[in-house]
């Protein structure tokens, strides 16, 4: 997929409204319904399955925080990969956040407290890649450095906060 920011005709920053993002997907899905497509040519008909297929994967992309954040280092030449590794720190600190969580096991009070500090952690470094990628011009250097480690942290406390949901539903 190219950038989900254009397949959705959407600003490259990442504060975006869910509202907005969604009602844009629903505006493509139903232009590019196949039925709308339905007595066009077979030429045209061919062209529009994987434009909606781009629209569902662009809406994928964008809703996640740590999807959204992928995708603008991506547009600026510094795309995540697998290879991004962590700080010491952040380590030691899933670490420890993952074995509060096994050791809160069946007591949901605890879970959602644990719940709780994770998603306020994750709330700051999307602060971060809001102050970064604001959309009205390219980041810094030093900028694009804070925004990728923001990413990562991201990523893990994603991780964490999956984690707690399964405990949860268990």
């Amino acid at each position: 997929m190219g950038n989900p920011f254009e397949t959705l005709g959407l600003p490259p920053r990442f504060a975006l409204r869910r509202e907005d993002l969604e009602q844009r997907h629903r505006d493509l899905s139903r232009a590019l319904h196949p039925d709308r497509h339905a007595g066009a040519p077979a030429s045209e008909r061919a062209l529009v399955a994987p434009r909606a297929a781009d629209v569902n994967d662009a809406l994928r992309a964008l809703r996640d925080p740590f999807g959204r954040a992928s995708a603008l280092l991506a547009l600026h030449g510094c795309g995540l990969t697998d290879a991004d590794r962590p700080t010491q720190e952040l380590l030691l600190e899933v670490l420890e956040l993952r074995e509060a969580l096994d050791l809160a096991r069946g007591v949901e009070a605890k879970i959602a407290a644990l719940r709780g500090r994770v998603e306020a952690l994750a709330r700051a470094e999307e602060d971060t890649l809001s102050g970064v990628f604001r959309g009205d011009q390219a980041p810094a250097p030093g900028d694009l450095k804070r925004a990728r480690d923001a990413a990562v942290k991201l990523r893990y406390y994603k991780r964490f906060l999956d984690e707690a949901d399964v405990l949860e539903e268990g």
